[in-house]
């Protein structure tokens, strides 16, 4: 029987990757970089035969002309390979995927599914400093959720997809490791249209051609795209941050699952949606106990970096 045998939570930033050398901050961000490498340690000592890398897509994959709920990829990964992050080719487990996203079909989640799925640093970003880069041993298994496109999926339905794909796991006959990494949040605010459907200027009226005509085009719009990245003013909210790695320790990330997306927005920002991706991998672990290994709020990244690890009660040393 497979299983589960860690949760890790880590944030992502391209900016980390881009603009290293601009770091004012560069105790915090060499304490976040350090915290990295102890987690890719441990996802490491974990021994893992595959990786269910839980994400999300910032219009390098997805676009405006169809954007699923939650998405699976079953069969080719690709890395968008946008500001040093991985590109081309992942290695991946289509056999393993497919059979999870027959099992969370069985369970009540409709996962979409692709068979050439382009991801970007939503996902990327943790193969590379989670798995190691280049030419990851580990094959990935990308699960994507849509945490940009209004109508965003509510967060108890991700908490339930979490569970779900712990018995998903446990179902798959062979015995493989499996580890369950979430990539995204915390607090931090983008620079993008509140809602795509009503952009209030020029440069939102930009965002949203790029999300709608992107496909197959992406790198047409992604200079003026890193532009208006770079230039936004940081919007970081430190104090739900650490309440929230408090509540990840504590093991009780569950509460956040009555928040509604107005509320989440309101505490964190709208990069705080990617939020879904750790209680998503936390209901994975049943919200078992963690560990955080840092917090660092990263203006220069407009982020507030946190990486988090949970073992499951079968796997933690005595």
């Amino acid at each position: 029987m497979a299983r589960i045998v860690l949760g890790a939570g880590a944030s992502h930033s391209t900016l980390m990757n881009t603009h290293w050398d601009q770091v004012v901050h560069t105790d915090r961000a060499e304490r976040f970089r350090d915290a990295l490498a102890e987690a890719r340690d441990a996802v490491a000592r974990a021994r893992p035969d595959v990786a269910v890398i839980i994400g999300s897509n910032h219009f390098r994959g997805f676009w405006l002309d169809m954007i699923p709920a939650f998405t699976l990829g079953v069969g080719e990964v690709i890395g968008a390979g946008e500001a040093g992050t991985p590109k081309g080719p992942q290695r991946s487990d289509p056999g393993f995927a497919q059979a999870i996203a027959g099992e969370l079909v069985e369970r009540g989640t409709e996962v979409a599914i692709s068979a050439r799925l382009q991801i970007d640093h939503g996902q990327t970003h943790a193969i590379q400093y989670l798995l190691g880069d280049p030419a990851s041993d580990v094959p990935v298994v990308p699960l994507v959720i849509n945490v940009f496109a209004a109508p965003l999926p509510r967060l108890d339905r991700c908490v339930q997809l979490g569970r779900n794909l712990a018995e998903a796991v446990e179902a798959i006959p062979e015995d493989l490791r499996v580890v369950v990494i979430a990539s995204g949040g915390l607090s931090h605010q983008l620079p993008w249209p509140a809602d795509w459907r009503d952009p209030q200027n020029t440069d939102e009226e930009f965002l949203v051609e790029a999300w709608l005509n992107g496909r197959g085009e992406w790198e047409r719009y992604d200079k003026r795209r890193r532009e208006i990245i770079t230039a936004a003013r940081p919007t970081i909210f430190e104090d739900f941050d650490e309440a929230f790695l408090a509540d990840l320790e504590a093991g009780k990330l569950e509460r956040y699952a009555t928040y509604s997306s107005d509320d989440i927005e309101g505490l964190a920002g709208n990069g705080g949606q990617e939020l879904r991706t750790w209680l998503t991998m936390a209901a994975a672990m049943g919200f078992a106990p963690g560990r955080r290994l840092a917090y660092a709020a990263m203006p220069e990244w407009l982020t507030g970096m946190g990486v988090g690890l949970i073992e499951p009660a079968a796997e933690r040393e005595p």
